[in-house]
């Protein structure tokens, strides 16, 4: 059975990664978290809500006898994809569910946090449970925590694609830092591009066994690699504005057959959120949760497809990474110390909205700052298991047509990522924080 002060420390990170979602969701208007701006983005209201109802279906009506539901219907209306849970509301239509009203997901919030923490502070006493059970509640506790700092992410993005679809370009919240935008004072030189390199032979790949990892980091496995280079840091806005220059959206050899079809069905120039002012030289904006920003020369360029950022790849001469190689060659750079605090890397409230500029300094390592998407498929490792039950459902379903993308981004909260950590989106996803590192082969 987890010790009393395992358990304690628990329901005070529940208490923070639940607050911290709140927290995001504070500039939003009602009439802001209530509207779904394209099928793949969830308005903010649902967030809230479905973060609320995985501990609600997961924990209290599977392990609190007599469990009374807050609203019997919220087991239809957020579920998000769980089949074995019931009946789904439709994903493309979440911005419909004008009810509840926000506050009635506010105070379901609470009253879920309210009987949540109730159970772990029973638990803690040893007045329920019996060790096994203690157990798989703890990792049903973690395991929803997890679920919500991904929704916080997602949170953001969504809020971003619908503020980008006013022709005001809005901000969500003004910028801390200052007027002109996050490091805009800084230098606009790019860091000079270093090529790492990965050893031919044997590689330990997938989470190593320290602290939490989803189902699709395991198990940890070795896979052979041939000798091949990664760069030091992400392709910057500057450079891939050299390709938009050079006329890259418009000639076919860079691209996949898929990916030319679909740049030429939305007649594409140029990434989502940037915007041609005019001008001949500092002529570009970038949308961000700012709002309208000067295109930052030394930023990492962000929100391109997996289309997009392999095109660019062969413009560029290079290619993408396996998973496999960018896990080998950033896991010894990977900057969990700098998260550490004294609570553990999950408790830093650090926000940062928007990629900064990259740092001349850093030994010429840059990680970190958007998603970056490597060539493999998302498949499952040799061994993966799916769990039992409803919440097998998290990862293993969604292992067909779409692609791995590693590093995390300014947008996760801090802790959240490792250097193992798998996420994923089909190749047309542009709305997340998403860009990309070159790689070649070596010799």
């Amino acid at each position: 059975m987890p010790e009393p002060h395992a358990l304690q420390a628990l329901a005070g990170r529940y208490l923070r990664v639940r607050a911290r979602t709140q927290r995001l969701a504070e500039p939003l208007s009602a009439e802001d978290a209530c509207v779904q701006s394209m099928p793949d983005a969830s308005p903010a209201k649902w967030h809230l809500a479905h973060t609320t109802w995985f501990f609600e279906t997961f924990v209290l009506a599977a392990h609190v006898p007599g469990y009374e539901a807050f609203d019997p219907s919220f087991r239809m209306l957020f579920n998000s994809y769980y089949q074995q849970v019931g009946e789904r509301h439709p994903r493309a239509r979440r911005g419909l569910l004008t009810r509840p009203s926000l506050q009635q997901v506010r105070d379901y919030r609470d009253a879920v946090d309210e009987r949540m923490l109730a159970l772990l502070e029973s638990m803690a006493r040893g007045t329920r449970k019996g060790p096994e059970a203690c157990r798989a509640i703890g990792d049903l506790v973690e395991l929803g925590l997890q679920h919500e700092q991904q929704h916080q992410e997602l949170l953001l993005t969504d809020i971003k694609h619908l503020l980008s679809c006013h022709p005001l370009w809005p901000a969500y919240m003004p910028d801390p830092v200052s007027p002109g935008g996050p490091g805009d004072a800084q230098d606009d030189a790019v860091p000079a591009l270093h090529w790492l390199p990965v050893q031919r032979g044997l590689h330990e790949t997938g989470h190593a066994g320290q602290g939490f990892a989803f189902d699709n980091e395991l198990p940890r496995h070795a896979v052979f690699l041939q000798a091949a280079e990664i760069a030091s840091r992400p392709v910057s806005n500057a450079e891939f504005l050299a390709f938009v220059r050079s006329g890259g959206y418009g000639q076919p050899q860079w691209w996949l057959a898929e990916g030319w079809d679909w740049r030429e069905a939305q007649q594409l120039l140029h990434p989502w959120y940037w915007r041609s002012t005019g001008a001949a030289e500092a002529g570009w904006q970038e949308f961000s949760l700012h709002g309208a920003l000067p295109l930052h020369p030394a930023r990492p360029v962000a929100h391109l497809s997996y289309y997009e950022a392999d095109a660019y790849a062969r413009w560029a001469g290079a290619r993408l990474p396996t998973e496999a190689e960018w896990e080998a060659a950033m896991a010894p750079h990977w900057p969990l110390a700098e998260e550490e605090g004294d609570e553990g890397p999950q408790e830093s409230d650090r926000v940062r909205l928007h990629p900064w500029p990259m740092a001349q300094e850093a030994g010429g390592m840059q990680l970190g700052q958007v998603w970056e998407w490597t060539q493999s498929s998302y498949a499952a490792y040799p061994g993966f298991r799916v769990a039992e039950g409803a919440v097998g459902e998290y990862n293993g379903k969604f292992m067909v047509n779409q692609y791995v993308l590693r590093g995390g981004s300014c947008l996760t909260p801090p802790g959240h990522a490792r250097a193992s950590y798998r996420n994923f989106f089909p190749a047309a996803a542009r709305w997340q924080m998403t860009g990309l590192r070159l790689a070649r082969d070596a010799g």
